[in-house]
């Protein structure tokens, strides 16, 4: 049990089942771009098997307190970029300038709130600077717990004694500008929508 964020594959995109399927997500948030003179989003890769490493699918789960986070990012983004980097519940490889919030239950939620990943990815990566975050240590793919484990299992802390650094005084926000950041590398990577589940 507990929260994750994961890769969504095309049948689930698309599906119209209420218990599994995403299709009121998807038709809302293609009138809205048409709305706003963007092109649909259409091209949702087929979910593929789990195959460790290979970086085609996305799944980590949410253990860490995120209050030291949530602190961090109103510390460091513009007044307005904390509320659009915590409140979405799906992301999408979709430049948003605005977020796109549908009436439609989430998981966690009783609306659906779509931003985009690049907007998400600037925000995570100026983050990533202002902690000094060693990404080249960190889990690149998370197709399975990799960045959870990594950061609960004890190769954080060696890190941090080896690379210390602000990054390293709060491990439970660097989990969180991690996670953000590798979920939406994934979504632009890999062009799927990311969502809490």
């Amino acid at each position: 049990m507990g929260i994750y964020l994961v890769s969504v594959g095309a049948q689930e995109w698309f599906d119209a089942d209420e218990e599994e399927g995403r299709r009121a997500v998807s038709t809302g948030l293609n009138e809205e771009l048409r709305r706003r003179g963007l092109p649909p989003y259409e091209s949702v890769p087929e979910e593929t098997e789990l195959v460790r490493g290979s970086g085609t699918r996305f799944e980590e789960k949410l253990v860490p307190p995120i209050h030291g986070f949530v602190q961090l990012a109103h510390a460091h983004l513009a007044p307005s970029e904390p509320d659009a980097l915590l409140d979405w519940t799906v992301l999408v490889p979709v430049s948003l300038d605005e977020q796109v919030e549908l009436p439609v239950e989430s998981s966690y939620a009783d609306t659906t709130v779509i931003a985009g990943a690049p907007q998400v990815i600037d925000m995570t990566r100026r983050l990533a600077e202002a902690v000094r975050l060693p990404l080249d240590e960190i889990p690149a793919t998370c197709d399975n717990l990799d960045l959870t484990f990594w950061f609960l299992e004890g190769d954080a802390e060696r890190v941090a004694a080896a690379r210390p650094g602000p990054w390293a005084e709060d491990l439970d926000a660097a989990f969180y500008v991690a996670l953000y950041l590798r979920a939406a590398e994934h979504s632009l990577r890999q062009g799927c929508p990311i969502v809490y589940s």
